[in-house]
């Protein structure tokens, strides 16, 4: 399936089955999957058509001009960046057909349980134990990952846990899906600078998981890991922005709209900050058509530190354009919400949330490593844990 005519007719008959007007939202959603035309690069019978991935914006293109109603990527995009593309490459025939179906949909919400306490920046020291039971083959973990992005709403996890202290760091990791509803899982609210709580710590207390829910083999978690690290920085860096898209788009409106708090020295700030964010949505673009070629590489880190800075440097400079009106905060309320949203709210929102871009999905001081060292080709800083087993690592 690689003919845009053909596709467009796929489309069609979508949508003469299913007209978005009459169809119910979930069952739209459910057809389009059916009929290939979620993720058109995934393989038949998950959401895809084995198409290019370039071709799917000709499906996004048609359904949106017929007024389809979308699968909330804001709200479930931890299932659709990170789980679903280490799904598709690891998982097995029987856990692609349970799990990306529902994701997609959003019919199950995915959270991301990763990082630790002591383990945020060095993912690979993670303690969270994870002990195969002799008599059913089961595994029993125990141990607490922090800011857990959606935990509060999530169905289901991806999970990295230690399963051989005796081996080095990164090599006695195994990758499982855990059930968020099953006994032992303790989700807590961690509430942020913003007030709200969109984070989570999450408590496993001998919480049962299959084997069948291990993601690749035992030991092998650390290899698994890296896929979703990798989508995860093109996801938050790389997403697909139009012109003025995000938060650039955000503070030019305002600055548009508002000339009275124009200066000389602000209209070049915020030229120079137009210039660099249309030149990372350039790049992202170019970065999401190699994609079509295979899986993400280390570039993404680079999309996702630029991501980053940017958020922080332009909200700084709204609040200090609104001067006054910048330091208003509209609602400080303890809230636990379905998404972020950057661009429906006040500037001090965006101002203070921003803050948390250069910690969640990679610091960027790691990232910087990992441009440094994969990108650049430069020597790999000198570390002194690389053969000695977890278990004596010093904590």
């Amino acid at each position: 399936m690689t003919d845009v005519t053909e596709l467009r007719a796929r489309t069609a008959e979508l949508l003469a089955a299913h007209p978005p007007s009459r169809t119910d939202r979930g069952d739209f959603l459910r057809a389009r999957f059916d009929a290939g035309l979620a993720w058109v690069h995934y393989p038949p019978g998950l959401g895809g058509l084995d198409a290019p991935r370039s071709l799917q914006s000709v499906v996004d293109a048609e359904l949106a001009a017929a007024g389809a109603p979308g699968n909330d990527p804001r709200r479930i995009g931890i299932g659709l960046g990170m789980a679903a593309p280490t799904i598709l490459r690891f998982g097995t025939r029987e856990q692609k057909e349970r799990f990306l179906r529902p994701l997609w949909v959003g019919d199950e919400v995915w959270c991301q349980l990763f990082s630790e306490p002591g383990a945020g920046s060095d993912l690979a020291a993670l303690a969270t134990r994870a002990v195969r039971e002799d008599t059913s083959g089961d595994w029993i973990v125990n141990g607490q990952k922090v800011w857990t992005s959606s935990a509060h709403l999530a169905r289901w996890a991806i999970l990295v846990a230690r399963t051989d202290p005796d081996l080095p760091k990164h090599r006695g990791i195994t990758y499982f899906l855990c059930d968020m509803t099953d006994p032992g899982v303790d989700v807590r609210p961690l509430r942020q600078l913003t007030g709200e709580a969109e984070f989570n710590e999450v408590f496993l207390t001998d919480v049962r998981i299959p084997d069948a829910h291990r993601l690749g083999g035992v030991g092998e978690g650390w290899q698994v890991a890296r896929t979703t690290l990798m989508n995860e920085r093109v996801s938050i860096g790389g997403g697909g922005l139009p012109r003025e898209g995000g938060m650039i788009g955000t503070l030019a409106r305002t600055w548009r709209e508002r000339p009275e708090l124009r200066t000389h020295e602000l209209r070049q700030r915020l030229l120079t900050l137009w210039v660099e964010a249309e030149v990372a949505r350039l790049t992202a673009e170019r970065v999401r058509q190699q994609l079509a070629a295979g899986q993400p590489g280390p570039e993404g880190s680079g999309l996702k530190l630029s991501f980053a800075r940017l958020n922080q440097e332009i909200s700084g400079l709204e609040v200090e354009l609104l001067g006054d009106e910048g330091l208003l905060y509209s609602d400080w309320t303890m809230r636990r919400p379905e998404r972020v949203d950057f661009t429906g709210r006040d500037a001090g929102y965006r101002y203070l949330r921003s803050k948390g871009n250069s910690i969640e999905g990679g610091t960027s001081e790691v990232l910087l490593n990992i441009v440094a060292e994969r990108v650049l080709g430069l020597p790999a800083e000198p570390r002194d844990d690389k053969d000695v087993a977890w278990k004596d690592l010093a904590r």
